[in-house]
């Protein structure tokens, strides 16, 4: 006979159906990107702080961050439309309900 563990409980566990949401919605869904210089900017402070911020020895990484900092950005960014499809499948989620 095998004894039974200390604490556990063997009655199941009822559930409780989670409340109605109002709306289907996600905040902020169009994540900003990540800066394209980020790399050449982070390579030119570690040389200045390398040498001592002379401009001699790091000429190289300051024209490799102004080639990139010159470069237009992308105007046509994509947004997100998780929010579009969120609304339009609510009613399929939260099934019929009586109208008064």
């Amino acid at each position: 006979m095998v004894p039974k563990p200390q604490g556990s409980t063997t009655k199941a566990v009822a559930h409780r159906p989670l409340p109605p949401l109002p709306k289907l919605r996600v905040r902020r869904p169009n994540k900003p990107e990540t800066n394209p210089c980020l790399g050449a900017m982070n390579s030119v402070l570690g040389c200045w702080a390398s040498s001592g911020y002379s401009i001699s020895g790091c000429a190289q990484f300051e024209a490799k961050l102004r080639h990139c900092m010159d470069q237009p950005r992308d105007k046509n960014q994509k947004k997100n439309n998780i929010n579009y499809h969120l609304s339009r499948m609510y009613p399929k989620i939260i099934g019929p309900h009586k109208r008064d």
